[in-house]
């Protein structure tokens, strides 16, 4: 004789058996989430697995650039923000080489679950594609944009002893001795190389470029001399121009920068529409969760409304913008077009 445990059983095993084949049966009394809930059961074998919590473990994050460097300078001023907001540790790899193209790649190919993440720069999603034939990734294909964090504008910074004080004496002299001055870049194919070829470019001037290993090697040696003027990020410029190391003349941007204010612009100092700026941002390997993508992306906007950060990343040069993926993949289609005219421009390749 079937006990009353042993009839329940029965009915729950016609019961999930019925849902199951799609039979319309539903006792009284049963809404449309528990039919829900019990067509889960019975498709997953009576066990409901759930949505594991992101993050569980520390996060990686990969700086392609040198250590030492503005874009690991600003990546260590916010993750620890972000890193709190996630409520897990965010560990910074630095996998410098090729612009940016080495460690870019490195997350391209890694785990599309969230725990591999890029510092991502105009140099990696806009320039690069323009400069080298053969990547090793899509910029576009095998990223999911996270957020942009920041724009960063760039100093035009002369070695103290040249005997000019502004852009409008810095263009005349260059003209006068045309092939004798020398601007330094943080490589082939950056930023400060590409903003020092559109300033030759647009004021007419013959100067020579010295490409460096790093922007941190170019500005030793234009505090010592060996090379006369830079076009580089403001983290890395402004410190060194409010120490008196170099002489700044003036921001890359289109409208004076907030953080200083008192600094003219290139273009209203003798170059009119000149404007060069840089940018960075978080991505992830293509196909990793919308979930996940959303959860970092929170992360950074509330990270980046800190009103203590903002005030460090003015300081430096850095203005946050952070916003959704949509608006961010937006905007490096839009950039990586502004920045293919630079490119060729210049003329710039790198095999």
């Amino acid at each position: 004789m079937a006990t009353p445990s042993d009839r329940r059983a029965v009915a729950l095993e016609m019961k999930v058996h019925a849902l199951s084949t799609g039979a319309c049966w539903a006792p009284r009394g049963i809404g449309a989430l528990t039919l829900a809930v019990m067509l889960a059961l019975a498709a997953s074998g009576g066990v409901i697995a759930a949505e594991p919590s992101y993050p569980d473990r520390p996060v990686r994050l990969v700086v392609p650039f040198p250590a030492g460097g503005g874009a690991d300078n600003l990546a260590r001023m916010i993750m620890p923000r972000v890193a709190h907001a996630l409520g897990q540790p965010i560990v910074i790899e630095n996998k410098a080489g090729a612009g940016g193209n080495v460690g870019a790649e490195m997350v391209a190919h890694a785990a599309p679950d969230g725990y591999t993440l890029l510092y991502g720069t105009n140099g990696t999603h806009a320039i690069n594609a323009s400069l080298y034939p053969n990547l090793g990734f899509d910029p576009v294909k095998d990223f999911t944009p996270v957020s942009r964090m920041t724009e960063i504008a760039a100093m035009l910074i002369v070695n103290p002893q040249l005997p000019v004080m502004s852009v409008a004496e810095l263009i005349r002299y260059a003209r006068a001795n045309p092939g004798k001055l020398n601007f330094a870049s943080a490589g082939n194919g950056t930023t400060s190389h590409l903003a020092g070829e559109l300033f030759k470019t647009q004021a007419g001037i013959d100067i020579v470029h010295i490409p460096y290993r790093g922007g941190a090697l170019a500005m030793t040696d234009l505090i010592g001399g060996q090379v006369q003027m830079m076009i580089d990020v403001m983290p890395n410029a402004y410190p060194q121009a409010r120490e008196g190391r170099v002489r700044g003349l003036a921001v890359s941007t289109a409208s004076r920068f907030p953080g200083t204010p008192e600094i003219p612009t290139i273009a209203e100092s003798g170059l009119p529409g000149f404007e060069a700026s840089a940018w960075d941002g978080i991505f992830v390997p293509a196909g990793t969760p919308m979930p996940i993508v959303e959860r970092l992306n929170a992360a950074i906007r509330r990270a980046l409304e800190e009103p203590e950060l903002v005030a460090a990343l003015l300081a430096r040069g850095a203005r946050p913008v952070a916003g959704t993926p949509e608006s961010f993949a937006r905007f490096i289609s839009a950039s990586a077009e502004r920045w293919a005219l630079a490119v060729r421009a210049s003329g710039a390749k790198i095999d």
